[in-house]
């Protein structure tokens, strides 16, 4: 008993960040874990003595008792805001769990599709499905606003090396208001001093006005936003900068939560 139980501990770290990723609740999981060693310390017969055969067998009983309801009130939480947890929720279940396996746990895809009780040809045209799901989920469109040809192009650049996708570049308000509206980008690179007097900084707000739309300030007055108290309008990066700053302060956005004001309207701009 006592080298099952230390058998059963030694998984336990990889068991809590399934079960936790399955169920999208810290709680629910860490019950779903409790739940699954009682029941294999009460009667453990049946499954595999250690190693990776544990694990998987442990694995696919954390699915069985997901299936029943087992993690707590709600069963599995899919309200999550993370954009890859929302990007994992739109699959289906059989592949979300697949998905895991292989990408979270690291778990062959031999491996997984025998603890989900799939066809290894089938497994790997569901992987690859939602590999691509959710790599589509991940890439942002992105609004350039800038008023300088050559920076505007070298931002272009970036983000199309990054995978991302620009949907063009405003050299105005009226430009941008119009892209925006066109497009429904997902991200803007904001300069403040824009052609024809106009100023990044009320395209910003005039943006969050209709619609949140995160914005990275890219400009060569990084202390304009703070003077005017208007720092919660998005980061700053300071001109001159490098590709790897703009790739950072990407991926920093593309993967941060929406904040709540996301899903409200703000106010009108004053």
């Amino acid at each position: 008993m006592v080298e099952r139980t230390r058998e059963l501990m030694a998984h336990l770290p990889y068991l809590r960040r399934y079960a936790r990723a399955l169920t999208g609740s810290p709680a629910r999981g860490d019950t779903l874990v409790t739940r699954a060693l009682e029941q294999v310390l009460d009667d453990g017969a049946g499954l595999p003595e250690g190693g990776i055969a544990l694990r998987l067998a442990l694995y696919a009983r954390l699915n069985a008792l997901a299936d029943e309801g087992q993690g707590g009130p709600g069963g599995i939480e899919r309200g999550s805001a993370h954009p890859v947890e929302a990007a994992l929720n739109t699959l289906d279940e059989s592949d979300r769990r697949l998905y895991l396996l292989v990408n979270l746990e690291d778990v062959t895809l031999a491996d997984a599709a025998d603890t989900l009780g799939l066809a290894p040809e089938r497994a790997v045209e569901r992987l690859n499905h939602s590999r691509e799901v959710v790599r589509n989920h991940l890439t942002a469109v992105i609004l350039i606003v800038e008023d300088d040809a050559i920076i505007a192009f070298d931002l272009a650049e970036t983000v199309r090396g990054m995978g991302h996708i620009v949907c063009g570049n405003a050299t105005t308000m009226d430009e941008a208001l119009a892209l925006a509206a066109e497009h429904t980008p997902t991200l803007a690179l904001m300069d403040i001093r824009l052609a024809e007097g106009d100023n990044g900084i009320e395209v910003a707000r005039e943006l969050r006005r209709q619609r949140f739309l995160p914005v990275i300030f890219v400009t060569a007055f990084p202390d304009e936003l703070a003077k005017r108290g208007l720092e919660h309008l998005g980061p700053v990066i300071p001109k001159p900068f490098t590709r790897d700053q703009i790739e950072q302060a990407i991926t920093r956005a593309v993967f941060t939560p929406a904040p709540e004001e996301a899903k409200v309207a703000a106010p009108p701009a004053t």
